[in-house]
Order: C-alpha cells, then sequence, then structure tokens
C-alpha cells in the first residue's frame, strides 16, 4: 500500500511538471511540442492599419516571465481600437515555452 501511495505522488509530480506550465489558451496542445496559431477575437472594425505585439516565456516549466496581455500590445503598437487578437502558443518539451499576443486595429 505505500508503495502505490509513493507511486501515485510520484506520478503526480511528474505530470505538474510536464504539464503545469503548458500554455491554457491552446486549442490544443502536443506534450512533446506545441506550435499553434489561433485567432481570439474580432470585432466589425474592417480596418487594421497598426500591430502590436507582446509575450511571455517559461524555461523549464520553472520560471514564467513577460506581460503578454492584450492591453500591453495595444500599448507596444500604438493601437486605440481593436480589430483583431491572434496568439501564438509554442512550447518543447516544457524546456522552452512561448505564447505571443498579436493585437491587429487602429
Amino acid at each position: 500500500m505505500k508503495r502505490i501511495f509513493v507511486f501515485l505522488v510520484m506520478g503526480i509530480f511528474i505530470g505538474s511538471l510536464l504539464f503545469g506550465c503548458m500554455p491554457v489558451k491552446s486549442p490544443v496542445v502536443g506534450v512533446l511540442f506545441t506550435d499553434v496559431k489561433a485567432n481570439d477575437i474580432a470585432t466589425s472594425n474592417v480596418v487594421s492599419k497598426k500591430v502590436g505585439t507582446a509575450k511571455c516565456i517559461s524555461v523549464l516549466a520553472l520560471v514564467a516571465v513577460g506581460d503578454c496581455s492584450i492591453e500591453s500590445a495595444m500599448k507596444n503598437g500604438g493601437i486605440t481600437k481593436i480589430h483583431h487578437v491572434d496568439y501564438t502558443t509554442k512550447n518543447f518539451l516544457g524546456i522552452y515555452a512561448e505564447y505571443n499576443v498579436e493585437v491587429y486595429g487602429e
């Protein structure tokens, strides 16, 4: 019984290391590798003259830094009206993960 408990705890620990820091907002997630681009928000504004980007990264699934908010991307691109928002998720074995937000607008 003790051995089963130890294996269960180890499984939960290893699982949280592998999957705990994966991007949450990806339509699909690969365990070994993820490289996904998707559209998040679309409005009736047709013109998108400017693009603003924001980025967050994670290293070894231990440290995650950055500001990948829509607000930050709008500020970086000088955007006041949003046309649409795209995001890109990349992850390689939890060693390196990246989340990019691209805001299009005027």
